[in-house]
């Protein structure tokens, strides 16, 4: 039997530990080992062609680990030159592109890989007569890792 002290008590426990539980799923669960298959991505029209978004998550290394497959169409450019502190790889799948790398544009085709560094101005742009499809992989630096070193 429970007495109405203990039920008390429950009742008054219950909401720490509920927004225990609601912090607990607002953290993004870090990604494990996990296959992507070209058929199951979902293609989104956009202004400017096509993306297929995989993910947006914590690693057990980084902040946050984005992964995306954009398909740009001709004469276009993804965005203006930028700059951001994540590192980023793109792998060009097909088409025909410029990306502005260490302050010049460089003609890149089927195969190649960029690799924009930290803060560096970047930029990338279809140039050919058809669509470019490439992929797009993302890391943010794990500021807890750094701080220890």
């Amino acid at each position: 039997m429970i007495s109405r002290r203990d039920a008390l008590v429950g009742l008054l426990a219950m909401p720490s530990g509920l927004s225990a539980f609601a912090a607990a799923a607002d953290e993004k669960k870090v990604l494990g080992p996990t296959v992507f298959h070209w058929d199951e991505m979902k293609a989104v029209k956009t202004e400017k062609g096509e993306v297929r978004s995989l993910c947006k998550t914590p690693t057990a290394t980084v902040d946050e680990l984005e992964m995306h497959i954009t398909t740009l169409n001709p004469g276009l450019e993804s965005h203006p030159p930028h700059r951001h502190v994540n590192e980023e790889l793109i792998i060009l799948r097909e088409g025909e592109c410029e990306t502005l790398s260490d302050g010049k544009w460089v003609k890149v085709g089927p195969g190649s890989v960029v690799f924009n560094a930290s803060n560096s101005l970047h930029g990338f742009r279809n140039i050919g007569t058809t669509p470019a499809t490439y992929h797009v992989i993302n890391w943010s630096p794990n500021k807890d890792m750094a701080a220890k070193k």
